[in-house]
């Protein structure tokens, strides 16, 4: 934080005086002088003088008061107030300290008849000598950076210390904030020793710091390091700040600032150093966020925080001075600048003002002060305080208020006007406040109309102002006018006449009542003018008459102190208006006379006499009513006032008849009638003699505490408490008025208050009372004064020898008996228990002497030590610092480098004795040899704290101690180092190394070790250089390392060209460097395939059936190999769509002809070149065609009759046609004709059938038939014979044959027939012996010339069609095989190798659907991704292999074939890894290299590949005990330095290396050291158990111990697990239902209706209520990730080459009544397995579990699974061993996902008829299972709840029959052998296993699957991995089983 604190230096002054400027006010003012004094801090030892901040003129009364508003007073020699205002504070001992007075807020006033005010509160803080240490940290910087060292004081001492000097080194600057820079480190820097020197800003004691040393590394390629950063913080305007921000790094970084995430504007107040930025002048617009950007070339740092610039308070109060009357309303405002977040409080006269009647106080801040009608008492100060966080200001104002009583101060004369000529009248009035004005017309009042228009206005100087003005007049507006000014103080009226001409006349006047003893005016209202004169008369005498009448020129007349008798009356007034003619208006004056009382006085009496008071009243108008009143409430009379009032007519008296105490008070007889009310008031006093409430009595008070005298008295009037006192302890002989000061007070209730007691106090004092009643009383006391324990005397510093004697002494005084402890630090010193000290006590007079003696003294006494002296009133202590000295230390010394034959040392001199180290010694020597043959280096400097040890032995052993020496002697050898030097470079090659290909990319290279003497230290790995030496290459050599094995090595170099010569030489290495390489051997990779095919392939067809291909020589860097000559590949491809056999012709020359081809035909070529390796690439599909030629003969011919003269002919196309057929020639000829040449007759070559006409009936013909093309006429069919005939039997002319089609296709299948009469036609399909009828549906229709038309043909309608044609003459029949292609079926894939980059795969087809195979497409993926890749591979092919894979990684293949109809099933899809692994951290490689305060070493070069190149590697960091991580990421693979660390503090670190195959981890915890580089306890850590990964992947390749027999017990499942990652994650526990001990029961009803095992799905963990426990599982299987669901077109027997898809059924199902009593629940899971034509293959497990009672067997639960495959059992056996560690002990785990693949039918092994054979017999897997989980570990508060919770254990119950003395069992049910029978019929059903659990008192009995049952094996074998105890002690804890459940979810797919 960055505070902004006021340090006051009371010596000077600054003055800030405000003056009221207020002439109202007059020469009285106030003021203040330093109104921003708030703090002042001093020191115990010096004291302080505090002028009070406040004054005035004339001369304020000035007073100190505490801010709890308690009065200062004087306390000798601690506290004093001068006379001029000044605080006096003086110096004191810690004795006696107090608190109240020296840590408290005060605060100051200044009264003079202003007013009063009073000075902000002032906090006044002694401050003692406390003991303290200062620290200086080493520090590291790379030469050329900055190094910063920090002054370390502890957080106590902060406050009141600052470093005010560095000692040490000759280049540096020190910053505001008490930091040393130093720039452009040097390598001179390590020499010097820095030393803080800290100074105590109040006592000037100054302390200096350890010496600390500076390590200067080279220059090291780093990412920026922050060295000194700020934070956010609050500063005043217009002071400066500096914001630090320095790094370290190379290159050295560039700095950046950035205000609110822009560059900083330019503006010369910000400067830029190296220590940070500097803002001088700071003003709020300053404020925001700031960042100091760090860059260099290998990353940057951020260092950013808020600065709040805050204005400092600013207060205005106004109005500044105000004088005004009484009642006005009164407003305030206190305008607050600066910091926006403050508070307002407000006094008047240092009084804090609370809201009543008169005063509220507004506003959102109450910056609003509002009075209303304000009171002669509101005047005076009146303050306004803002205050924020500690920081006060104010503002002041003045207040006087007058009686404000109106008083006109301007008005109007007397005037005449004419009718209608306007006139104004004006009148001023002033007052407080201002008053209003009210305007009236001969005692009309004046309303605003037409005529009349009054306005009124204030002025600012308070002057009211109004106008009447009447712009049209008529003589009625004539008369009187009068303005009134009224306000709350009264009212004050002028009148006078105007005059509006016209005839004169007089307004009626009413009567008037007027009041005896007062003034009344008569006013005559004459309007009109002119006029003479205006008369009064009474009883027709002209008024005045008398000198109580006045008659005023306007006609008005006044009569004075009004008569009755005399006054009263009618009077007439009579207005002249001409000469001898008057006007008269009378008007009639009603005299009221007023009550008179006659005055009496009350005489003073005493408690219990009678008491007669009356009130007469002497004159007044009847009826007169009479009241009483008590201190002006009304006297009800009665019993309980005690009084009785009788009154008559014109008198009323009081009566008491027994006066009490309460009777006191004034009296008031009030008289009144209508004309007033008077009254008269009188004191009735009843006296009582003083007496005592409390009696003083001696008492005993403590020096320097407050003290009560108590004497309380009674008496009326109050009596008056006088103290005196007699100073002495014998007689008192005189005594002395007690001066009362603020130390020295009278309470209310006459108690003496002595706030601090001094030994002065001491004496007799005497309470005297009187109250002029009565004699005095007095008593008098005797006060003792009790002195408490302080010490007087003791040394603040003292020195002292290791070793010897020494003595410390403390003088005490006090009340005796005097105790004086001695403490050690904070612990007592028990002398009688440590020899080493003694305590001899001496008293001197009064005091008492303590010596403490150290026999002798020892390191461990350079504390603080301190004499306390007690007694039974207080206590007091001296600090006194011992500093022992003896000889230093003997440093710690440190190898900082190790080389061949050099080494750095570096030592910290940890403590030198107290004393400063002179030089230190430097001894080494061989390990063998003695320390009579040792170097020595002598006198190194103090200063220095590194030496260089050169002239050594490589790989030698050293040892080297260490001396160091102060003025005392010389110290211990330090420990003794032993160190070997670096191992250098090997010297010789590696030897026989001899290089042997291994394939056509690979080169296996072995070789030995070097000479073991030229090794030079220990092979730790090769460098295998190779190049290729072929033309082309450039000479360089690739590098590859692996780790040294041994003696003999051998390393295979893979990815080679292929066939290609290599050059290769080996390098031996160790920590050093490399050694020579060897001489470079060569080597050809074997030869390999071609990669590229012929080029330039062309094809001629040179006859109709020969071929000519030609083509020439692939590039020769794709033959890779030596070329052995020229495969043409080529095959026919018939119009029907299927290819011809495949043929090949072998060639060493670039041309072959291709001889004895079909004629028109089409052929596909290609060419490829081979060589020894085999056959390359094949160059893409050439397509040509052979010429026509003669057509061979129709297949098939038919003729038969017609008719009597014709018949049909009808024909097949020829199997060759060679060529295009034109026409078809039908040739007809008759035996014995005598036509030479037969008749030819043409058709159509679409055309297949021929009527031939015009016949000889029943003469018989031959027929054949000849198709032509373009070469012309081809062979002639068979001739056929036929006559012609009336009546013909029915005949198919269609003919019998095979018919191919691709499925999904319409075919026709042509039955055309002849016959006379018309045959019927009929189709039928074979069908094993019988033949079924074809009937038309929507699939097959029959058309009217007898062809059957099947539509989307499919392969089940493949088969024999039989046409029968059908009249009454005969039948004939066709049979048609019908052959529907398909895709093919799917291939079977394997892995036959792999690689670090490739896969190669091998397959064998299956059935190709009925069209020859055309090809293959691969598809592959990475496993966790599903973004699958095309690769097509030729028919031929049975093999491929995959290339540029990604190392260490899983990828998923599938493959399809393709025919002419399409591509077939794809493969099941099989999963392979390429090579490689993630890396992994050698354990015997050391994971931290170096560890200090601030810094540690990490080693990263412990990291194995695993075959893959490390491409990651990110570190995470933290304090222990934190949640945020640190993290960075390693750009280099050797050593990281994590820097800024807390020192003396654990963390925990976890290092993550990642490869293509994956990612290793690796955690540690390490501590850095104290600053002395002291290590850290060791704390205790809790570690996992082995995790479910490690468990599971050991698990993972069983070998098979139990030989196999008999045929299979039905299909096997195997579950493989070579990749698990456990991940651990904050999900929210399970919380137990019950208490730890007590288990919750499920009733049946409960399972019954909540638990119902068909509403399960699968996927969905059960959480019945009952069965939520800490950790008890309820397994969730689910079929997470969807498999497949193939469905073989062969047989059953695929169904294991499968991969199946797996759901799982839950039932919970409560025990039936015969099993056992302490029951268990068992939770039963079906897994079915879908395989083909929906065989559906089940199996069920059985888990039980169950609370145990006993705390110390809680973990003794069992979990028996017995699966399909072990995996159920690992992961019970992992979930177990994790259960064991307390931190996982509730955790909840979870298998996210599995692929599981069953044991295809060719790999089963032969099983036998045991059954427990047939389960321990596992089968190899066809590919791997996956299985990932997830675990929810516990919140801290579940690991205490569960520790009695049952924990599940595997169990693997293959028929394990126990001990019968053990009367224990368990019993597994197996299913027979029927469950295979099952398979053959389409349902395959797995044995079902369930595990019983044994009762305690008889063995249980076996289950049995709905299958079928076997006898129980008596086998005593098992599983070796079965965690279940044989022991009676396993069993005794399952016997104490009770019901329970638990919550677990296992998801398995």
């Amino acid at each position: 934080m960055l505070y902004n604190s006021i340090i006051v230096k009371l010596s000077i002054f600054c003055l800030f005086i405000n003056y009221l400027h207020s002439e109202d006010v007059g020469s009285t003012r106030l003021y203040f002088v330093n109104a921003s004094l708030q703090r002042v801090t001093y020191s115990s030892s010096v004291g302080v003088s505090l002028p009070c901040p406040a004054g005035g003129t004339p001369s304020a009364i000035l007073r100190w008061y505490l801010a709890t508003g308690d009065d200062i007073y004087d306390v000798p020699h601690i506290r004093h107030v001068h006379a001029n205002g000044t605080l006096q504070l003086y110096s004191f001992s810690p004795s006696a300290y107090n608190s109240y007075i020296h840590d408290n807020d005060y605060f100051c006033t200044a009264e003079n008849q202003a007013g009063k005010i009073r000075s902000p509160n002032i906090r006044i803080k002694a401050v003692f000598r406390e003991p303290y240490t200062v620290r200086v940290a080493d520090q590291r910087s790379m030469r050329g950076n900055v190094a910063v060292f920090k002054c370390l004081i502890p957080a106590a001492g902060q406050e009141y210390v600052s470093g005010v000097a560095w000692g040490g080194g000759n280049r540096f600057s020190i910053t505001s904030f008490g930091a040393l820079y130093i720039s452009d480190v040097q390598k001179e820097d390590a020499l010097s020793t820095y030393r803080c020197i800290t100074k105590h800003k109040y006592s000037g004691e100054t302390r200096q710091s350890n010496g600390a040393r500076l390590s200067v590394m080279d220059p090291n390629e780093s990412s920026p390091t922050i060295l000194d950063s700020f934070q956010a913080g609050e500063v005043n305007a217009g002071q400066s700040i500096e914001l630090p921000c320095t790094a370290g790094g190379y290159p050295s970084p560039t700095v950046r600032w950035l205000k609110d995430g822009r560059p900083l504007p330019s503006d010369a107040r910000w400067t830029r150093r190296l220590t940070g930025l500097t803002i001088s002048d700071l003003r709020q617009e300053d404020s925001g966020s700031y960042a100091c950007e760090v860059t260099n070339s290998f990353g940057s740092k951020e260092v950013s925080g808020q600065l709040h610039v805050i204005d400092p308070l600013r207060v205005t109060l106004s109005p500044k001075n105000l004088k005004t009357g009484i009642s006005s309303t009164l407003f305030f405002t206190c305008t607050v600048e600066g910091s926006p977040e403050y508070t307002i409080s407000w006094y008047r006269n240092t009084e804090p003002i609370m809201p009543d009647q008169h005063i509220s106080i507004q506003g959102q801040h109450n910056d609003t002060l509002q009075i209303t009608a304000a009171q002669k008492f509101h005047s005076g100060a009146y303050q306004c305080f803002a205050s924020r966080k500690g920081h006060t200001a104010q503002d002041f104002s003045i207040i006087l208020l007058e009686d404000g009583t109106p008083r006109i101060v301007a008005s109007f004369s007397e005037r005449v006007v004419n009718p209608g000529e306007p006139f104004s009248l004006k009148c001023s009035a002033k007052g407080a406040p201002p008053p209003s004005i009210t305007w009236t017309l001969d005692d009309e009042p004046v309303v605003r109309d037409s005529t009349y228009k009054t306005s009124q206005y204030t002025l600012s100087d308070g002057l009211t102002v109004s106008h009447v003005n009447v712009s049209s007049p008529l003589i009625r507006d004539g008369g009187v006018y009068r303005c009134v000014a009224r306000n709350s103080a009264g009212s004050a009226e002028y009148q006078a006449r105007i005059n509006v001409r016209g005839p004169p006349r007089i307004r009626p006047m009413r009567d008037i009542t007027a009041v005896a003893g007062r003034n009344t005016y008569i006013t005559c209202r004459v309007i009109g003018y002119p006029y003479y004169s205006i008369k009064w008369l009474k009883d027709g005498m002209q008024l005045p008459d008398n000198h109580r009448q006045v008659l005023f020129d306007n006609g008005t007349l006044r009569l004075t102190d009004v008569q009755k008798g005399a006054d009263e009356g009618t009077y007439l007034c009579s207005v002249l208006i001409q000469p001898q003619v008057s006007i008269n208006q009378t008007v009639h004056v009603t005299v009221k006379v007023p009550p008179l009382i006659q005055p009496f006085d009350i005489p003073s009496t005493s408690v219990g006499k009678l008491m007669y008071i009356a009130c007469v009243v002497s004159s007044g108008d009847m009826p007169i009513r009479i009241t009483w009143h008590k201190d002006g409430q009304l006297i009800v009379p009665g019993s309980a006032s005690g009084v009785a009032i009788e009154t008559k007519e014109f008198m009323s008296s009081l009566q008491i008849s027994k006066v009490t105490l309460k009777h006191n008070g004034n009296y008031t007889c009030i008289a009144s009638n209508a004309a007033a009310t008077v009254s008269w008031e009188r004191q009735l006093i009843v006296t009582v003699p003083p007496r005592f409430v409390v009696q003083p009595n001696n008492q005993d008070c403590i020096y320097g505490k407050a003290g009560v005298l108590n004497c309380s008295v009674e008496g009326y009037p109050p009596p008056k408490v006088m103290w005196k006192h007699a100073k002495g302890v014998g007689n008192p002989q005189q005594y002395h008025p007690v001066p009362l000061t603020g130390r020295i007070q009278i309470m209310s209730n006459g108690s003496l208050l002595i706030r601090h007691v001094l030994e002065d106090d001491r004496g007799y004092y005497l309470c005297q009372a009187s109250n002029g009643v009565g004699s005095d009383i007095s008593k008098s006391m005797i006060l003792t004064v009790k002195i408490p324990a302080m010490i007087t005397s003791h040394p603040n510093t003292t020195m002292a020898r290791k070793g010897q004697t020494k003595e410390l002494n403390c003088t005490a005084r006090g009340e005796q008996p005097i105790i004086i402890r001695w403490e050690r630090g904070d612990t007592v010193i028990d002398a009688e228990r440590n020899p080493r000290y003694s305590i001899t006590i001496n008293k001197k007079g009064d005091e008492v002497i303590s010596t403490l003696k150290l026999n002798p003294a020892e390191r461990g006494d350079s504390v603080f030590f301190s004499c306390h002296a007690i007694n039974s009133y207080g206590e007091g202590r001296g600090l006194i610092q011992l500093t022992v000295q003896e000889p230093p230390d003997p440093p710690e010394l440190e190898v900082r480098e190790v080389k061949d034959r050099s080494m750095n040392l570096r030592w910290i001199q940890r403590f030198d004795g107290n004393s400063i180290i002179t030089s230190y010694d430097i001894e080494y020597k061989n390990k063998s040899d003695s320390w009579d043959h040792m170097y020595t280096t002598r006198n190194i400097s103090p200063t220095n704290n590194q030496a260089n040890i050169v002239e050594l032995h490589p790989a030698c052993v050293y040892s080297i101690r260490m001396y160091s020496y102060n003025k005392i002697g010389r110290s211990l050898p330090s420990k003794e180092l032993t160190i070997s030097t670096e191992e250098a470079p090997p010297d010789g090659p590696p030897i026989e190394v001899v290089l042997q290909p291994m394939t056509s990319q690979s080169i296996r290279v072995t070789w030995r070790a070097p000479k073991k003497e030229l090794q030079n230290g220990v092979i730790r790995g090769y460098q295998i250089g190779y190049r290729e030496n072929g033309p082309g290459s450039n000479g360089q050599y690739s590098i590859v390392e692996m780790k040294a094995t041994g003696d003999s090595e051998v390393y295979t170099l893979d990815n080679l060209k292929k066939f290609a010569q290599y050059g290769v030489v080996v390098q031996a290495f160790n920590r050093a460097g490399t050694g020579p390489s060897s001489t470079e051997i060569n080597a050809t990779t074997l030869e390999d395939v071609p990669s590229e095919p012929p080029q330039n392939v062309r094809a001629i067809s040179v006859t109709s059936d020969e071929a000519v291909i030609t083509w020439a020589e692939p590039p020769r860097l794709t033959l890779h190999g030596v070329l052995k000559g020229y495969r043409v590949v080529f095959w026919s491809l018939f119009p029907d769509g299927e290819w011809g056999e495949m043929q090949n012709i072998t060639t060493t020359r670039e041309q072959v002809e291709l001889r004895g081809l079909e004629k028109f035909t089409n052929y596909s070529v290609q060419v490829l070149a081979y060589t020894q390796a085999g056959d390359g690439v094949r160059s893409n599909v050439l397509y040509i065609q052979t010429r026509e030629d003669l057509p061979g003969p129709p297949a098939g011919i038919k003729a038969v009759p017609a008719s009597a003269n014709s018949v049909m002919v009808s024909w097949l196309t020829p199997h060759k046609p060679n060529g295009v057929i034109r026409k078809y020639t039908i040739y007809c000829s008759s035996p014995g004709s005598g036509q030479p040449a037969p008749s030819e007759y043409e058709a159509n070559p679409e055309m297949l059938f021929y009527r031939i006409t015009h016949l000889t009936r029943g003469k018989q013909y031959h027929i054949w038939a000849a198709a032509v093309t373009t070469a012309g006429r081809g062979n002639i069919s068979s001739k056929v014979t036929v006559e012609p005939a009336g009546k013909v039997p029915a005949k198919i002319l269609s003919f019998s044959g095979t018919v191919t089609t691709p499925w999904m296709k319409e075919v026709r299948l042509p039955c055309s027939s002849v016959g006379e009469p018309t045959p019927t036609i009929k189709w039928t399909k074979d069908s094993e012996d019988s033949a079924i009828p074809v009937t038309a549906d929507s699939q097959r229709q029959i058309l009217s010339n007898g062809t059957l038309v099947l539509r989307s043909v499919k392969a089940e309608d493949s088969g024999y069609y039989t046409c029968t044609a059908t009249n009454t003459l005969g039948f004939d029949t066709i049979i048609v095989n019908l052959v529907v292609q398909v895709p093919p079926d799917q291939p079977r894939l394997t892995v036959s190798t792999t690689s670090t980059s490739s896969i190669t795969l091998a397959w064998i087809p299956g059935d190709n659907g009925g069209s020859s195979i055309r090809g293959f497409v691969l598809q592959y993926s990475v496993d966790n991704t599903e973004e699958w890749r095309d690769v097509f591979i030729s028919s031929t092919e049975r093999s491929f292999r995959l290339d540029n894979l990604r190392c260490g990684t899983w990828y998923k293949v599938k493959l399809a074939a393709k025919n002419s109809v399409g591509s077939g099933r794809i493969s099941e899809i099989i999963e392979a890894k390429t090579h490689g692994r993630e890396p992994v951290f050698n354990k015997d490689q050391p994971l931290l290299t170096h560890i200090n305060s601030t810094h540690a070493g990490l080693n990263l070069q412990g990291w194995t590949s695993g075959g893959c190149p490390i491409t990651d590697l990110m570190l995470d960091f933290r304090p222990k005990g934190t949640w945020a991580w640190q993290t960075l990421k390693a750009n280099s693979t050797t050593q990281l330095f994590l820097s800024e660390l807390r020192e003396a503090t654990w963390y925990e670190l976890k290092m993550r290396a990642c490869n293509s195959a994956g990612c290793g981890n690796q955690t540690s915890q390490f501590a850095t050291t104290d600053y002395d580089g002291s290590e850290q306890t060791p704390e205790l850590f809790f570690f996992y158990a082995k995790s479910l990964a490690e468990m599971l992947i050991s698990k993972n390749n069983r070998t098979i111990d139990t030989p196999v027999k008999g045929p299979p017990q039905g299909p096997r499942l195997h579950i493989d697990i070579p990749r698990v990652q456990l991940l651990i994650e904050d999900k929210e526990g399970i919380k137990q239902i019950g208490e730890d001990k007590a288990a919750v029961p499920v009733t049946d009803t409960e399972f019954s209706q909540s638990v119902n095992p068909q509403n399960f799905c699968t996927g969905v963990s059960l959480h019945h209520q009952a069965l939520i426990q800490n950790s008890g599982p309820l397994i969730d299987m689910s079929d997470i990730r969807p498999g497949t669901n193939p469905v073989s077109r062969k047989s059953i027997k695929s169904v294991h080459s499968s991969r199946n898809r797996y759901s799982s059924q839950w039932t919970l199902s409560r025990p039936s009544q015969s099993q056992s009593t302490a029951s268990a629940r068992t939770l039963t899971s079906d897994w079915r397995t879908m395989g083909s034509h929906g065989i559906t293959a089940t199996e069920s497990d059985s888990y039980s579990a169950s609370l145990s009672p006993a705390t110390d067997k809680g973990r003794n639960s069992m979990v028996s699974t017995e699966s399909a495959s072990s995996t159920y059992e690992e992961l019970a056996r992992a979930y177990e061993h994790a259960k064991l560690e307390e931190h996982l002990q509730h955790a909840k785990f979870t298998i996210t996902e599995c692929f599981i693949s069953d044991s295809s039918s060719d790999q089963m092994t032969t099983g036998t008829n045991d059954p427990a054979d047939s389960m321990t017999s596992l089968s190899t897997p066809s590919e791997p299972g996956i299985c990932r989980f997830t675990a929810s570990p516990p919140k801290p508060q579940d690991y205490d709840r569960g520790k009695n919770v049952a924990v599940p254990i595997p169990h693997r119950g293959r028929h394990k029959t126990l001990d019968s003395s053990k009367q224990q069992a368990l019993t597994l049910g197996h299913s027979g052998p029927s469950s295979l029978g099952s398979v053959s019929s389409g349902t395959a059903t797995l044995p079902q296993r369930t595990l019983t659990m044994p009762s305690s008192n008889a063995a249980a009995t076996a289950s049995t699957s709905s299958t079928g049952s076997n006898p129980l094996n008596s086998n005593k074998g098992g599983s070796r991995d079965s965690l279940l105890e044989s022991s009676s002690s396993a069993l005794g804890r399952l016997q104490k089983q009770s019901v329970g459940a638990y919550s677990k979810s296992y998801t398995l797919v």
